[in-house]
């Protein structure tokens, strides 16, 4: 009984020590499970650009005969694979955006968008009807920074003016004034208001003179708009809205792929027409017309900037994805073009405004055009609006880039007017161009990713953007055009949607419009256009709506010589590159 104590005692702590330590191996197997999930969430790809190059010996990869894509049952409609977003916006991300399935690789990383309209936004940036901008939006006198819904003070109507005055040129208005004014009186006119008049000239297309003017005093924009309105000599005035071109930046090399050929059907399609004798106005920045891809397809030229910068990436990109006829194979390549210069470099890349973007619509339609092609973006625009309602009046047919602005963005414009042929953007595997922009406004779509362009100096690029959907579909309406000279624009769009393969949802929906253009079965149906359902040349067919009108929106040549070389089919370029 003496020692019993002690025993005790030191058997308990024994089983003290031995208990813990059973349980340290389970600790640890709980740990490891809940490490790993947390390395699943956050996977890190680091890879290196690629930076493609051309092969003169490369033999080209398109069949002229080959046929249709087969229908692909249950294909997902929206490429859903991960995106990382730059940290800022300026920046470029090498992360690269996995797309799994057939079809040709990407041979990019996606690089950034334009920097206003890069669908990752977060909330300070964007502004109140949902248009994504490249700074923070805050009321003008918000103190702290931040901004208010509904709350006291009106700061939400700060930020709406806030957002209107990010969609527009700092201190200049575009009026519409007496035509019977000579230069001196109204530059009178412009000193009476605390104006400079940068220009007017005389607009046909409106049937009206229009004025660009600068505040030389730094009033409220919204200040000198009401006074110079109430100005007996003018009839209205506006902002001098902003648009950019919708391309991503691109790289200035590639290789042969042109999915885009297969995917619309253009080899078979040029073997009836090739856009011989219609003329297509590319309202867009400089395009490098000494590029082999584009020789003899520019009739006709013009700076509606009066600029002396050279050739663009973008502008020849679009030349290319409408005329090429070397190593590539445009969507026309028998089409002339009207090269208007529109777009200049800007702080957030090429931009152009209100005023030189009706130069061009103007330009184009007094010189013949009778197709116009506008891959650029911006807001809804009382001074654009009119030019487009009076271009559709002259029975000419518009096609516009539906923006990649993303899935949360507000329909962008000149796409969703109704006179207007909206596209969105497919990729190699016939899924929706992640950044294409959605709505009940978009007619048909498109390839517009990664797509092989001619570029400036005799080069090549890869780029991406709703722009090159919009050319395309550009060159299969000169197709539909050539096919059958009778048919109205109406016609057209109703040939262009009633023959798209369906893609996604069955049926026409906010993604796809009707589907992916199919230029040979728009080419055959044009020869049978009587069957083909009319529809008026200013209004949606039917199912494609005009997206609402927001109340609150600010709103105050010939062809090519007979005896040149017709331009080789892609397949037919093997023997002539070898030789090279």
């Amino acid at each position: 009984m003496v020692h019993d104590g002690p025993n005790w005692l030191m058997k308990t702590r024994r089983a003290a020590l031995i208990v813990p330590a059973a349980l340290l191996p389970l600790i640890a197997a709980a740990a490891s499970p809940v490490h790993a999930q947390s390395i699943m969430r956050t996977p890190n790809l680091n890879v290196g650009v690629r930076t493609p190059t051309i092969n003169p010996t490369i033999t080209p990869r398109i069949n002229p005969t080959i046929a249709a894509r087969p229908t692909v049952a249950a294909r997902p409609s929206v490429d859903t694979a991960a995106r990382t977003p730059p940290t800022r916006i300026g920046t470029m991300s090498s992360t690269l955006r996995v797309r799994p399935g057939a079809g040709v690789p990407s041979t990019l990383p996606y690089a950034r968008f334009s920097p206003n309209l890069y669908p990752a936004c977060q909330y300070a940036m964007r502004g109140p009807d949902g248009e994504c901008f490249d700074r923070p939006v805050m009321s003008a006198g918000g103190g702290n920074g931040t901004s208010s819904k509904k709350g006291k003070g009106g700061s939400g109507n700060d930020n709406a003016q806030a957002a209107v005055n990010l969609r527009a040129v700092k201190n200049e208005l575009v009026a519409e004034i007496d035509g019977a004014l000579s230069n001196a009186e109204a530059d009178e006119l412009a000193r009476r208001h605390g104006l400079e008049r940068i220009s007017s000239q005389s607009f046909p297309l409106l049937g009206g003179t229009i004025g660009l003017f600068r505040i030389v005093d730094n009033r409220p924009a919204d200040t000198v708009r009401r006074e110079l309105a109430a100005d007996g000599s003018v009839r209205s005035v506006q902002l001098n809205f902003r648009y950019l071109l919708q391309d991503q930046k691109a790289s200035t090399e590639g290789d042969a792929a042109q999915y885009a050929v297969a995917q619309l059907r253009l080899p078979q399609a040029h073997k009836l027409v090739r856009g011989m004798n219609v003329t297509i106005a590319v309202i867009d920045s400089g395009v490098d017309v000494r590029h082999p891809e584009l020789a003899n397809s520019v009739a006709d030229s013009f700076d509606a900037l009066g600029s002396k910068e050279g050739p663009h990436t973008h502008g020849t990109g679009i030349a290319g994805a409408i005329v090429a006829h070397a190593r590539l194979m445009g969507s026309a390549p028998e089409a002339r073009l009207i090269a208007i210069r529109a777009f200049g470099a800007g702080s957030k890349g090429a931009e152009s405004t209100s005023y030189v973007i009706l130069r061009g619509l103007d330009y184009a339609a007094e010189h013949g055009a009778q197709i116009i092609n506008m891959s650029f973006a911006g807001p809804q625009d009382p001074l654009i609006e009119r030019g487009i309602a009076a271009t559709a009046a002259r029975g000419i047919l518009m096609v516009a880039a539906a923006g990649n602005a993303g899935a949360k963005s507000p329909p962008l414009y000149p796409a969703a007017n109704p006179n207007v042929i909206a596209v969105s953007g497919t990729d190699a595997q016939e899924k929706l161009f992640a950044a294409s922009n959605r709505g009940n406004h978009i007619a048909v779509a498109a390839p517009g990713a990664d797509i092989f362009l001619p570029a400036p100096d005799d080069k090549y690029q890869i780029t991406s953007g709703t722009s090159f959907s919009a050319a395309y579909v550009s060159g299969v309406a000169a197709l539909i055009m050539e096919r059958n000279p009778a048919l109205k624009p109406g016609d057209v769009r109703a040939i262009l949607t009633n023959t798209a393969r369906d893609l996604g949802t069955p049926g026409r929906d906010d993604q796809f419009g009707a589907g992916e253009a199919d230029a040979f079965a728009a080419v055959t149906a044009a020869a049978a256009a009587p069957a083909v359902p009319l529809a008026s040349a200013s209004g949606k067919p039917t199912g494609e709506k005009a997206p609402a009108l927001d109340p609150s929106a600010d709103n105050a040549s010939v062809s090519r010589a007979l005896n040149d070389s017709p331009p080789s089919m892609a397949a037919d370029k093997s023997a002539a590159n070898a030789a090279k």
